[in-house]
């Protein structure tokens, strides 16, 4: 049995596992969180029927599909067999035509039953566009380099809140030396998905955490609908001493190896100035990690305190910290949300 669904029910039959028909290529590049890859078309082979549509037309493309497809066929439902032993399953192509509709089928002739989304994952990507356009409120952890802000973000979730960790999606710390000991960054594309995925399964009626950031970390953007709302809610600033932020940074990056810091300063070195940039490397080059940190957030700050002059003040809290323990910290911005009404 086949049936076809819109997006949000798709998505909504979260027992049955997701099937994606599209290349390895497209696969990778972004997906529904989850999913599984079942390609009908290698990339290669995607490549050759696109080629030969354009040179000699729809039938000839069929044609050249089905002999490429056909010997694949057992293969494909045995896959199937191993994802959903119950077979049941949810199929997309790109645009919800010829690759889903032909798996579609396939996986019928099995005694599956099987729902297609109408549109494809062209239009899961708009939905969820639509979806992380709605009235959500948000509130903005903010504070300097070396604040401890994504731990403490932690220690709100364990103390209840709801928190989406933007920098643990994006494998950044959003700094030039960010990308140092993660992962390869998703695509923003998949960073959207991966968003979703958790802000869907929220309580949309409560307040949902996130870390100030600006548009990009790293390479990957914040969708355009949660960006824009995250520069108009309401800051909750830590404001945390400079030596216990330089201690803090000190005990994260002293580990890491001299050469990736000192490339992660040279980025950088336009925006710090010249001899500023040589004394940090030097002091790196040395051992002394103290000084080059104090160096490079003397930057760091001053580009924090030019966006929060940008934010109305009137939407902004600040809690004095004087420790870097996160959990101490998350107890007391959660005392001060008690006593706000917003």
């Amino acid at each position: 049995m086949i049936e076809k669904i819109d997006a949000k029910s798709f998505l909504d039959d979260c027992d049955w596992p997701i099937i994606d028909v599209r290349s390895p290529a497209e696969y990778e590049y972004a997906h529904i969180p989850g999913s599984f890859n079942i390609p009908l078309l290698e990339n290669d082979e995607r490549a050759e029927v696109g080629i030969l549509y354009k040179k000699s037309g729809r039938q000839d493309a069929i044609l050249r599909g089905l002999e490429i497809i056909g010997p694949k066929m057992a293969g494909f439902v045995k896959a199937g067999f191993r994802i959903s032993p119950k077979r049941q399953l949810r199929i997309h192509c790109w645009r919800g035509g010829m690759r889903s509709d032909s798996m579609a089928w396939l996986f019928s002739t099995a005694m599956f039953e099987v729902k297609t989304m109408i549109g494809g994952y062209k239009t899961y990507r708009r939905y969820i566009r639509e979806q992380l356009n709605t009235d959500v409120k948000y509130v903005v952890l903010g504070g300097k380099t070396g604040s401890g802000k994504t731990e403490i973000l932690h220690e709100l979730s364990n103390l209840g809140c709801q928190v989406i960790d933007l920098e643990g999606m994006a494998h950044h710390k959003g700094s030039s030396f960010g990308a140092l000991g993660e992962l390869p960054q998703p695509s923003s594309e998949q960073f959207e998905n991966d968003f979703f995925e958790i802000w869907k399964t929220m309580d949309h009626t409560r307040p949902i955490w996130l870390e100030d950031e600006s548009h990009f970390i790293g390479k990957v953007s914040i969708p355009e609908p949660v960006f824009e709302k995250m520069r108009t809610c309401h800051v909750i600033r830590v404001d945390m001493p400079l030596e216990l932020r330089v201690e803090r940074l000190v005990k994260d990056y002293a580990n890491y190896p001299k050469q990736g810091l000192i490339e992660a300063t040279q980025r950088i070195t336009k925006r710090l100035g010249g001899q500023h940039a040589k004394n940090a490397i030097e002091a790196i080059e040395q051992g002394d990690f103290k000084t080059a940190i104090e160096i490079v957030l003397f930057y760091y700050d001053k580009t924090y305190n030019f966006g929060l002059s940008r934010r109305s003040s009137e939407k902004i809290f600040t809690v004095e910290i004087d420790t870097i323990n996160a959990g101490i910290n998350a107890e007391k911005i959660k005392d001060l949300m008690q006593t706000l009404s917003f």
